[in-house]
């Protein structure tokens, strides 16, 4: 009977040993990942012209959740948005389905090859990002129609398992040109989480527009949107409240 007791105990031991190191590995992963975890946001918009372009106004999409909110849109309202000359009055215009950036210049001139006008913002997010569901929860080029999941690009060496996103969206451009100018406009924007439980760990989603116009513009145009999702790891684990 002794000896049942004592193997008994020795058990009961070894379970509790092994229930404390459970826990305790479990609070170590949970501690560094919330302690290390950090979003951001890397934000392009790269205007081109092979002419120059008079009496501009532009209302390029600024991306944005479902609810207006990014810190795009806060780096456009404080001007953090590197790059913008010095002579374009931007604002930014809230049209009920989207938040547009107003550019308004007497003149863009011309801007072939490496000489681009390029806009840049590396932004921190004061919360993790949702890089699952962008569409419902974080910022995209709004607003997102047509939206259809289409194969991503052949060969592509994404970590994780990605999800393929083809879309359109609106731009609004007013301008003077030579009937025979090319402008491009294009913009993109990374949403990425990054941690570090015994080694860095990461993921983001991608997505970006772009549109070729020629000569003057009075109007919208469409732009052609991509997205993509669910790059990276997600075995991190579930946050508990402080």
């Amino acid at each position: 009977m002794d000896k049942i007791i004592k193997l008994s105990l020795g058990l009961l031991v070894v379970i509790l040993i092994a229930a404390v190191s459970v826990f305790s590995y479990q609070a170590y992963v949970e501690k560094a990942y919330r302690e290390s975890l950090s979003g951001t946001w890397s934000y392009t918009c790269t205007i081109t012209t092979d002419s120059p372009l008079s009496n501009v106004t532009l209302f390029i999409p600024v991306p944005a959740d479902p609810y207006g909110n990014s810190p795009v849109v806060t780096g456009f309202s404080n001007r953090d948005i590197a790059g913008i000359p010095g002579d374009w009055q931007t604002t930014l215009y809230d049209t009920g389905k989207a938040t547009m950036g107003k550019i308004t210049t007497p003149e863009i001139a011309s801007t072939p090859g490496t000489n681009a006008i390029r806009l840049l913002a590396d932004l921190d997010s004061d919360m993790a990002i949702d890089t699952i569901d962008p569409f419902n929860n974080s910022a995209l080029f709004r607003p997102v129609t047509e939206l259809v999941r289409i194969p991503c690009a052949p060969g592509s060496a994404d970590p994780g398992s990605p999800v393929c996103y083809h879309y359109v969206t609106q731009l609004y451009a007013d301008y003077e040109a030579a009937p025979d100018a090319s402008v491009s406009i294009s913009a993109s924007l990374i949403g990425r989480n990054t941690w570090r439980i015994f080694e860095p760990g990461s993921n983001e989603y991608r997505t970006a527009v772009s549109l070729q116009m020629s000569g003057a513009q009075q109007g919208w145009s469409t732009m052609s949107g991509t997205l993509t999702r669910g790059i990276g790891m997600y075995d991190t684990p579930r946050l508990t409240d402080s």
